[in-house]
């Protein structure tokens, strides 16, 4: 891959994995459990923010104390992870990536999903082949993906940052493309509003295809 080729970075949950309602319900069965009262989609979708406990700020008046994030963050994944499999692809998703690697133009995965559990449910759903690359969170969940994506980058031998289009349903996917140097491309099926997208400064679409597009055209 020389200098020019154009890469994008797909995220995973609420983009190419559609999963905003386990998400809300995993969320809803953990408050149940910490003392909070249940979220709606849409005060969830206003509300979460990367690093997730600003969320749990924006939810509490404060922030929560190390040790209740620790619990905080446990119970939901707990509650999460019993209803991942049930996700399916986002519309329109699996059709995009085989359409993009036939054409011969590459694409990888990064996403805040611990990579431990990242790998195997990508490989249930049939597309790690459609990657040059799956890498998941390493380390702690209370940061967001910036370092993460200095990490990822580094692995793609040969392409230039300004080459390189992010895909992600979050604030933070623009954060972390704009830490690297590359342009971001937001999609509004996952975990932010669109009104809150549309403070990061980049494009927002409401589909995957509109996305790619989006993303083609920032790399023409």
């Amino acid at each position: 891959m020389g200098k020019h080729s154009e890469h994008l970075v797909w995220d995973w949950n609420g983009t190419l994995l559609d999963d905003i309602h386990a998400v809300i319900e995993a969320t809803n069965a953990s408050f149940a459990e910490i003392g909070l009262e249940p979220i709606t989609l849409e005060r969830y979708r206003d509300l979460y923010c990367v690093p997730v406990p600003r969320f749990y700020e924006r939810l509490m008046g404060r922030l929560p104390s190390d040790a209740e994030w620790a619990v905080m963050d446990e119970v939901f994944h707990r509650h999460y992870w019993q209803r991942a499999d049930a996700c399916g692809l986002a519309a329109g998703a699996a059709e995009l990536l085989a359409r993009r690697q036939a054409a011969g133009r590459t694409q990888s995965l990064l996403s805040l999903a611990p990579h431990e559990h990242l790998i195997p449910i990508v490989r249930r759903h049939g597309i790690e082949a459609r990657f040059t690359r799956v890498d998941g969170r390493i380390g702690g969940s209370h940061t967001g993906k910036a370092e993460h994506m200095v990490r990822h980058l580094a692995a793609l031998e040969g392409i230039e940052a300004d080459r390189i289009v992010v895909i992600g349903d979050a604030v933070d996917d623009a954060v972390a493309a704009h830490h690297v140097g590359a342009r971001a491309v937001l999609y509004s099926g996952g975990s932010h509003s669109t009104a809150s997208l549309r403070l990061a400064g980049v494009p927002v679409v409401d589909t995957l295809a509109e996305a790619v597009l989006v993303a083609e055209e920032l790399l023409a």
